[in-house]
């Protein structure tokens, strides 16, 4: 019955492969190779042990380069972090000595102006810009709109208030702008 199945299947039963055995000098063919010395078998058992050895220190070397790239990179927010802070603090301070102070509305008023100046000059140093808004085109990549507005002044689409301002770093938006958008009834008409 065993060979009507091999015949179906097209399957030969196979001998296992013999176990080496160590007689004398040689070890006995190993899956059909030539017959390996007993020198030449523990040279290569040798090479195969520093080469798992050589494997497990890679690998160790690997985790220990990742560990060490996580913790760079943490370090390096942490600093970057540091400098935007320490450019703010002299801001933080004006406001705080503006609280303290006992002026009329008028000289707190022009206060306020300039720490609002110096404030805006640190985040230029930083190069974050304001995203513009008042009389531009519509962008929704850019503004957020909170609703529509009905301008003839304007063109159709174009941004009619602020509400919130929008930033950028660099080419990148921080922040989308807070918009009204003007409708006008005469393009519309048009």
């Amino acid at each position: 019955m065993a060979e009507q199945e091999s015949e179906v299947t097209g399957l030969q039963a196979q001998e296992p492969a013999p176990e080496p055995q160590y007689g004398g000098d040689v070890v006995v063919e190993l899956s059909g190779e030539q017959p390996v010395g007993r020198a030449e078998y523990e040279q290569l058992k040798a090479e195969r042990d520093q080469l798992i050895d050589r494997l497990a220190r890679l690998q160790a070397d690997f985790e220990n380069a990742r560990k060490r790239g996580e913790r760079e990179k943490i370090e390096f927010r942490e600093y970057a972090t540091g400098n935007v802070v320490e450019q703010f603090l002299p801001v933080l301070d004006n406001f705080e000595l503006a609280l303290k102070s006992a002026a009329t509305a008028e000289q707190l008023r022009s206060g306020v102006e300039l720490i609002v100046k110096q404030m805006e000059g640190v985040l230029n140093q930083l190069q974050v810009t304001a995203v513009p808004t008042l009389g531009a085109e519509f962008d929704p990549r850019l503004h957020e709109a909170l609703g529509t507005v009905e301008r003839e002044d304007l063109p159709d689409q174009h941004v009619a208030e602020e509400i919130r301002r929008g930033y950028r770093l660099r080419d990148r938006l921080l922040r989308p702008a807070l918009v009204r958008v003007g409708s006008n009834p005469k393009q519309a008409s048009e």
